[in-house]
């Protein structure tokens, strides 16, 4: 998505070439083989490791710490060696995200008319807050200090990063709609005034 704003904002003549149903499939595809692989890679590793504590986990699904929390060999290394790959994968996307939206911004800033850059923030700033909201709470979640983790904790740092952002990824690219805006204006007025 942040190279589909780039192209739109800073090549918007180009578009049409740039992104098309080719480039489309292709960056679909590496998305794909990369999460397949990094899943490849999790569950490879997670089936290679002994259980002695039990298989039952304290989450509302099977999370790589959660399951090396189970395991009865030491797992300090293979923790390390998941957190570097995943690293590596996260911040290059990272990476290509931020260079994506500094071009963006500068761009965005070039434009001469006040209603240009509003549309322009508007149609990227939805993205740039679900990907923050994303990026923080799972670098938290993956990377927090053992000393500070709890059971309790990590079940929330859990649906913070898994639940959260799918859940407000609609309403905030909806928030763009004009209609849906005075809808729930509508809405808080009611409850206010249901309120007194």
């Amino acid at each position: 998505m942040a190279y589909d704003r780039y192209v739109a904002i800073c090549r918007p003549l180009h578009y049409g070439t740039l992104m098309g149903p080719r480039a489309c499939v292709k960056m679909a595809a590496a998305a794909w083989a990369s999460g397949f692989l990094h899943a490849l890679l999790h569950t490879a590793d997670t089936f290679s490791i002994p259980l002695c504590q039990g298989n039952t986990v304290d989450q509302f699904f099977c999370e790589i710490p959660q399951i090396l929390k189970l395991s009865c060999s030491d797992s300090y290394l293979r923790e390390v060696g998941l957190i570097a790959v995943s690293a590596c994968l996260v911040f290059g996307c990272f990476v290509f995200i931020v260079l994506s939206y500094v071009q963006i911004f500068t761009a965005v800033l070039r434009i001469p008319s006040e209603q240009g850059q509003h549309k322009a923030f508007s149609m990227c700033l939805p993205h740039l807050a679900v990907v923050s909201l994303f990026a923080s709470t799972s670098f938290f979640a993956y990377l927090k200090p053992p000393s500070i983790s709890s059971p309790a904790l990590d079940l929330v740092v859990t649906v913070l990063y898994s639940v959260v952002p799918p859940a407000v990824n609609p309403l905030i690219y909806s928030m763009r709609n004009k209609e849906l805006k005075d809808a729930l204006k509508k809405l808080v007025h009611w409850v206010q005034c249901q309120c007194q």
